[in-house]
């Protein structure tokens, strides 16, 4: 019962730190990319939902080298839009980007409850417990976890894919079931993020060669069983890729996330992985204490392999996706579970110490120091995480969205980020991508603009201004503005 009480007060704890700023406009950390994503999901209210034919705003060349006229967005299979969409239609009461923050709030309290139920199938509850209370807890994951992005429901399926791999092979009467549940979560797990099957292939490849070897009278069956699961894992991934290539123009440069600059094991690769990002931003530099007994921690050898298994997937990840994961953190919102198991054994291997009756005492005043100063720390790097550093683009995209037409096309440049065009609510162009004479041409009607540089002066001389302050300006370049 107590600790029923306390999972419970860990879910309410982790739902109620996610709260926090959780009407903030998309204008904080990484906002292109929550942008981007939020767009698709106000395009499905808009124009409908066509989960075939995902678009965001921005009709510019930069993201795949090509002109995108329709704003086509091929990335994630817009699974994530549809509900955050989908709960806005139906559930009017909040803005589309508090719905959106919301789906992510509530894919991480899914996604702890599952945590828990692995963690306890192979550890038990105390290491449950404190598995649960870190991916609650930890800063760098509230941020994430309530920030407008496809990850957090990535990893809601893939554990819940874990989970039911599990429930299969020691269920004897519904194990068909739980291959259907995992396999389908499965296969949503990787059309929202491919980088799931990193921690399907490893932790459930596991368990199949460990049953193959240990159950030899059902051999058989486990073959069968690993087939199906692969089969419609990947059935769906390779015909989403296959409709993807018709759009190429929606289709964003993505060969570059592998190994661009040849950054895999190199130094920097090293610093900025397991220096910068695991050592200070998530675990805040004293959780790596935790980390290292737990990865020292032994139990029972088929829970240490399974475990070792999904630290296999997070080096298999780092390594592949060696670029990607240098250039953006919020990639890291993957290894979170198995950063959790491990800082959890951390803890329980560190009061099983053998130590005098004085120490003993002092052991739990010691950890929670030492956890205190983990999250105070990594609350420290990420809490800047949630500024707007630029509030004036939210100023000017509220006015302009006010006064042009509907049907305008934007120029909003603001270095190719397209958090700026996504406050106007406009499609456009996020920078300067040619003259403003080519751009016309390709549907181009007005500037709004929040940097007064040369071009800015330039078009201000030679276009109506419909607006200008000492923030922002708004110019037209059509002589007529149709209402």
């Amino acid at each position: 019962m107590v600790r029923k009480v306390a999972f419970g007060a860990i879910i309410l704890l982790g739902f109620l730190v996610r709260l926090y700023k959780i009407d903030s406009p998309i204008a904080d950390w990484h906002s292109w990319r929550q942008a981007d994503t939020s767009a698709v999901s106000r395009n499905f209210v808009k124009y409908g939902f066509d989960l075939l034919r995902p678009r965001f705003d921005d009709i510019s060349s930069i993201p795949s080298g090509r002109e995108n006229p329709q704003g086509w967005r091929f990335v994630e299979f817009p699974i994530y839009n549809f509900f955050q969409a989908g709960l806005f239609k139906v559930f009017d009461k909040f803005s589309l980007e508090v719905w959106g923050r919301l789906t992510s709030v509530f894919s991480s309290l899914i996604s702890l409850v599952f945590l828990f139920l692995i963690a306890d199938y192979f550890l038990g509850q105390q290491v449950a417990l404190l598995t649960a209370f870190f991916f609650a807890c930890l800063p760098f994951n509230i941020f994430y976890s309530r920030s407008v992005l496809p990850g957090p429901m990535a990893v809601m399926f893939f554990l819940i894919s874990n989970y039911c791999f599990i429930r299969m092979f020691e269920s004897k009467k519904s194990d068909l079931i739980w291959l259907f549940i995992s396999a389908a979560c499965g296969a949503v797990a990787t059309l929202i993020s491919p980088y799931t099957a990193f921690f399907l292939l490893f932790p459930l490849g596991f368990l199949c060669i460990n049953f193959f070897f240990s159950t030899p009278d059902q051999r058989k069956k486990v073959i069968f069983y690993s087939l199906t699961f692969a089969l419609v894992v990947l059935l769906p991934f390779f015909l989403w890729r296959f409709w993807m290539k018709q759009f190429p123009e929606g289709i964003p440069a993505n060969l570059w996330l592998f190994n661009e600059g040849g950054i895999r094991f190199r130094p920097a690769w090293f610093r900025w992985l397991f220096n910068e990002r695991l050592g200070k931003l998530i675990l805040g530099g004293w959780g790596l204490v935790f980390l290292v007994l737990g990865l020292l921690d032994r139990k029972k050898a088929r829970a240490d392999l399974f475990f070792y298994s999904w630290l296999a997937g997070v080096i298999a990840f780092l390594s592949v996706i060696a670029k990607g994961n240098i250039q953006h953190d919020y990639y890291q919102i993957l290894i979170l579970p198995a950063i959790c198991i491990y800082l959890a054994r951390g803890i329980l291997l560190f009061f099983s110490l053998r130590v005098d009756s004085v120490r003993k005492i002092a052991l739990p005043f010691l950890v929670s120091g030492v956890l205190a100063f983990s999250l105070a720390f990594s609350w420290y790097e990420v809490s800047g995480y949630y500024q707007i550093n630029r509030p004036e683009i939210v100023e000017a995209g509220r006015m302009a969205d006010k006064l042009l037409p509907k049907n305008a096309k934007v120029i909003a440049p603001y270095g190719g980020d397209t958090a700026f065009l996504y406050q106007i609510n406009r499609p456009g162009w996020p920078e300067f991508t040619d003259s403003v004479t080519k751009l016309q041409e390709l549907g181009a009607t007005h500037i709004v603009a929040v940097n007064f540089d040369a071009r800015i002066a330039e078009a201000e001389k030679e276009y109506p201004v419909l607006l200008r302050t000492d923030k922002y300006i708004i110019i037209s370049l059509i002589s007529l503005e149709p209402r």
